[in-house]
């Protein structure tokens, strides 16, 4: 029996606690806290003390997100669980425009953070002056192919990557950290002198302080990032609360200290005006590692890009089990990996890498990826009308309306402050899948041509409809 189990062609549970954890530490500590923390620093009017007090607030506020978005992770435990949750709290339309933005959305992140990774490795070769724009661009796709290839190869392949990146980000950030903290103890007069009145500086008004806990949330975004792969969990009712609890506070402290470092070295004018400030820190710190830092950084980000691309290649998974994306999409080839999910993502992202004017486009629809509003209203709204659903864990309703408050912030903000026309393309862009929606999914228009080649495409690519396990009955008769 544990043979056939074995044998089962799905998605695995392979995530334990210590993979889990890790999982959320990569996907929250990004490229921002190492190239550019200066947003909570200069919205606060250069005010160090009222700054590191900002970190605080917003790390706060990421675990009351993080913890509403484990609320949907545990109650439904499946792969790509927010998609799920949108469709069954707001019916299939709300999810598909959601799927809609994200086919587009994700592959133009992706595409920006291997081109920023491309940067970062090939910077040291290029000291005085800018990148040329081929070897980048080529490097960019290397990298981003290399992850569609290790995504391809299933879960267990990417497992050693994954705790290297994340011993190397915490080492790196634990350098910065203890060199800083080293500096304080010396008690040097340069290096004290900017705590002893952290408070004495200009006091930014209240709209500035909430600009500034906009740009640390950001910093602490993906605390969501487990529900993507809540289907591939072990125990996913402790294991999510407690990685959450883990990871959380582990990156509060590394990011507190490390802020405290660059303040320590650094002035804070230098910190806004530089472009890398941990390669500026180390310049000024330790400037034998000078050429080994931006590599280190690089490697760590490499897992951020592999993990971003397994994030989106769950949620047209599920999509394809839904009947919202073609069947093809719902297979998994013989590692258990969605296979033809991985593709478009990666030819998608190569595209935009290409012609990378196409990358300010995209960072326009990112606001759209905000309806995680529209995923809080949901829990109110699944709490009011199935009161009775089996919750394992069910979060303080405080902290949605907070999380709330802070996403419709982070949309309404850049709209007040400076309307652009881009912004009703974006909107016409998001009504756009109705074009898609009504025939194909709400008419279930069939394509004879498109079935034939389905079945063309599985022979080729080596991919079969998954084994359904008895926890994803459920899933399959919404």
């Amino acid at each position: 029996i544990s043979m056939d189990k074995e044998k089962k062609i799905q998605l695995k549970r392979n995530f334990g606690y210590f993979r889990g954890t890790s999982f959320l530490i990569i996907n929250i500590i990004g490229a921002g806290i190492f190239v550019s923390p200066k947003g909570v620093l200069e919205y606060s009017c250069m005010n160090v003390g009222l700054s590191l007090c900002v970190w605080a607030i917003c790390a706060v506020l990421s675990l009351t997100g993080s913890l509403c978005f484990a609320e949907i992770g545990i109650t439904f435990p499946y792969s790509g669980a927010h998609y799920y949750f949108l469709k069954r709290c707001f019916g299939p339309l709300i999810a598909f425009l959601r799927l809609w933005t994200s086919l587009f959305v994700g592959p133009g992140i992706i595409a920006t953070q291997a081109l920023l990774l491309a940067e970062y490795s090939i910077q040291p070769f290029y000291p005085s002056c800018l990148t040329p724009k081929l070897p980048k661009k080529c490097l960019a796709l290397a990298m981003l192919w290399s992850v569609g290839i290790l995504n391809s190869r299933g879960v267990r392949e990417a497992a050693w990557l994954q705790m290297v990146s994340t011993v190397l980000k915490v080492a790196i950030l634990g350098l910065i950290s203890l060199s800083g903290v080293f500096m304080l103890v010396r008690g040097k007069k340069e290096n004290v002198e900017r705590f002893q009145n952290a408070f004495d500086a200009e006091f930014p008004d209240i709209s500035q302080i909430i600009e500034a806990i906009f740009q640390g949330y950001f910093a602490f975004s993906g605390g969501e990032t487990l529900t993507y792969i809540a289907g591939e969990l072990k125990k996913p009712s402790k294991t999510i609360p407690k990685c959450i609890f883990t990871a959380i506070p582990l990156v509060t402290v590394l990011f507190l200290l490390v802020n405290i470092s660059y303040l320590t070295v650094l002035t804070p004018r230098e910190i806004l005006s530089s472009d890398a400030v941990a390669i500026t820190w180390t310049d000024r710190m330790i400037p034998q590692l000078t050429w080994i830092i931006p590599f280190a950084i690089s490697a760590s980000l490499y897992s951020n890009l592999l993990f971003n691309v397994l994030d989106l290649t769950r949620v047209t998974y599920i999509a394809g089990q839904q009947g919202q994306l073609p069947l093809l999409f719902n297979t998994l080839n013989i590692h258990s990996s969605p296979l033809i999910s991985v593709l478009p993502i990666v030819a998608l992202a190569s595209t935009v890498i290409v012609l990378t004017n196409l990358i300010e486009l995209i960072n326009n629809l990112y606001f759209m990826i905000s309806i995680c509003t529209l995923t809080m209203m949901g829990i109110l709204k699944l709490r009011y009308q199935e009161p009775n659903l089996h919750r394992p864990y069910k979060v303080f309703l405080p902290f949605t309306f907070i999380t709330m408050a802070i996403n419709l912030g982070m949309v309404l903000i850049p709209l007040v402050r400076s309307p652009k026309m881009h912004y009703i393309y974006v909107f016409l862009f998001l009504l756009s899948g109705l074009l898609f929606y009504i025939p194909l999914v709400y008419f279930k228009l069939k394509l004879v041509w498109f079935e034939k080649m389905t079945c063309y495409l599985q022979l080729l690519f080596n991919v079969c409809i998954p084994d359904v396990s008895d926890e994803e009955t459920e899933v399959d008769t919404l």
